[in-house]
């Protein structure tokens, strides 16, 4: 069964443990994102405790650490490693002992994790007496729907103006349900869909809800926006063409005995290709504003600034990741994801500056069929792929 038994680097057991703790304290301490103050103190403690330079109040509450090589710095090759801070607004249900502590606010998608792991790896290498490479340790807020990547890279993260180097490659990771601890799976080209959220605001006309016909109900319209908008996929692009549209919420109404005067829909679009995603807005725009006329209603679409481009895998950096990896944890546990998925990530961002790879970082225990799914209320980042993604990033900064 894939374990981390077979990596060729392996952490004190005792600096492991001082990670499982530092973790567990994120997941009870979960932040929202540009509100990671705590979690931004507590990695800017470690960093600077190892010797890592550290700048602070990057994109607001993010931070870069930076350790030169070990000879001629201004001559080397510049690796940067990259982990997200920000927690969800969602209720936990894990029941643990270190469970959230913030009502409505919890680490279900695994950042506390790679918060941690990117802080061990800094740990590791600041403590490694030859580091051929400079390394940049990017800690940014915001993935969840805030573009922090975006911010972090308009203000200077990998240009030279934050850090003495400016960054060559940039790696990443995220903890991954679907395989097993020891495992890392990626893909050359698209590995996560663009991510484009959008509000539909619906005006019709209140009233009794006796009396319906006096009124323009916005419910009853939205009902059939929500359904019109399922036709995206199925009959706006191709067959072959990827494309999901999901309304993840329907907002209105203040009783049961009154049509409201407006609802409002908020939904996401996800695409692989621009093509593809100019068409599908299109065809929401249309039907939003056709379906609203056809009952007499009012309805506009407003577009979220900041989409999620598409996270594309720069073919160099993820053979260089999968050699990488082959070496330190198994050729057997290095896997290929053969298609995208539609998830999105702001990761996406860096790899429009420089040569990027993204890679996911397996959960499951051995022996262990299913996990909980990101973004569950049940949700918990499984302490034993710590270890994991420390040895793959190390590795990566020191080759």
């Amino acid at each position: 069964m894939p374990y981390a038994l077979g990596m060729s680097f392996r952490l004190d057991p005792a600096h492991l443990h001082r990670l499982t703790a530092f973790r567990r304290d994120l997941h009870a301490h979960p932040e929202l994102g540009y509100t990671e103050v705590r979690t931004g103190q507590k990695v800017a403690e470690a960093l600077t405790a190892a010797g890592v330079e550290v700048r602070t109040g990057v994109a607001k509450t993010g931070l870069l650490g930076f350790l030169p090589a070990t000879e001629n710095p201004s001559a080397a090759k510049t690796v940067a490693l990259r982990a997200d801070m920000d927690a969800l607004p969602i209720n936990e249900l894990t029941g643990l002992p270190y469970a959230s502590q913030n009502a409505g606010v919890m680490h279900a998608c695994g950042h506390d994790g790679h918060t941690t792991i990117l802080v061990g790896t800094a740990e590791v290498l600041a403590q490694t007496s030859e580091r051929p490479n400079n390394v940049v340790f990017v800690f940014q807020p915001a993935e969840e729907g805030g573009a922090g990547g975006k911010k972090m890279v308009e203000e200077g993260a990998l240009d030279g103006r934050l850090v003495p180097a400016k960054v060559d490659e940039i790696f990443g990771l995220h903890g991954f349900p679907n395989a097993h601890v020891g495992e890392v799976s990626t893909r050359i080209g698209p590995l996560l869909a663009s991510a484009a959220s959008f509000s539909v605001q619906i005006t019709g006309k209140g009233s009794h809800a006796a009396y319906p016909h006096y009124g323009i109900d916005p419910i009853v319209v939205g009902a059939y926006i929500v359904t019109a908008l399922q036709t995206v996929a199925s009959r706006t692009v191709g067959p072959l063409d990827s494309v999901v549209v999901t309304i993840g919420q329907f907002l209105a109404g203040v009783a049961h005995n009154v049509i409201p005067e407006t609802a409002w829909l908020n939904g996401t679009l996800r695409t692989l290709d621009g093509a593809v995603e100019r068409a599908a807005r299109e065809r929401i725009e249309s039907l939003v504003a056709s379906i609203a006329a056809g009952f007499g209603a009012k309805a506009s679409v407003l577009w979220a600034e900041d989409p999620y481009p598409v996270t594309l895998n720069d073919a160099g950096a993820t053979e260089f990741f999968r050699e990488v990896a082959r070496d330190t944890l198994g050729a057997e546990n290095v896997l290929l994801e053969e298609h995208p998925t539609m998830g999105g990530e702001d990761f996406s961002f860096y790899g429009y500056e420089v040569p990027a790879c993204f890679f996911f970082l397996g959960l499951k225990s051995a022996g262990q069929e299913t996990y909980p799914n990101l973004h569950a209320p049940n949700f918990d980042f499984n302490d034993d792929a710590i270890e994991v993604g420390v040895s793959a990033m190390r590795a990566l900064a020191l080759r």
